[in-house]
């Protein structure tokens, strides 16, 4: 697989502009710190608090809906 195919299948759904759009923020500060905590301790997270599978700036990923883990510590919470 290309890296520019694992990139793109590893970013799930999630996308920057998702960051201000209300409808895709997680509202329960609880599910946010739960995903945030996984991610620390997770051996892909790093010293930049980037995933290095999928690239992203977690504290701003683990807010979003309709984010996951590209490896799939967390999941999406929208109904999508």
């Amino acid at each position: 697989m290309s890296k520019w195919k694992e990139w793109k299948e590893n970013l799930g759904d999630a996308r920057p502009w998702h960051l201000i759009d209300p409808n895709k923020k997680i509202r329960e500060q609880s599910i946010i710190d739960k995903r945030m905590s996984l991610c620390i301790g997770c051996e892909f997270f790093l010293p930049t608090k980037q995933c290095d599978k999928c690239k992203c700036y977690m504290p701003a990923k683990t807010t979003l809906s309709n984010a996951e883990c590209p490896i799939g510590k967390w999941h999406r919470e929208d109904s999508e």
